[in-house]
């Protein structure tokens, strides 16, 4: 996970800001430092995320984990904000794909 850029951006200058190292604190919970990506701003951040809901079932559940089914809405919710340059799955089994990182 660490260097990855998530969709936050950094609530003082407006930069994506990237996960620079987590610690799983449950199955469920990670808390992530982040790093602003402009290098003039340069703040740090300790952010807290959770699973909160599954969208769909497990092939294979784990019986130790109990999370609520979403609720339509929250479907719906989530469909909606895919964004364009979101790889589907097709996209990456393609052999002249290459992944950037």
């Amino acid at each position: 996970m660490s260097g990855s850029v998530y969709k936050h951006q950094c609530p003082d200058c407006g930069h994506a800001v990237r996960v620079r190292n987590s610690t799983g604190l449950s199955a469920l919970v990670r808390a992530c430092y982040l790093q602003c990506s402009n290098l003039g701003c340069g703040a740090t951040f300790k952010a807290t995320y959770e699973i909160t809901h599954r969208l769909s079932p497990p092939a294979t559940p784990n019986p130790s984990i109990h999370l609520p089914m979403a609720d339509w809405a929250m479907l719906r919710s989530a469909s909606r904000e895919t964004t364009d340059n979101q790889l589907d799955f097709d996209e990456l089994l393609q052999p002249n794909h290459s992944v950037q990182s």
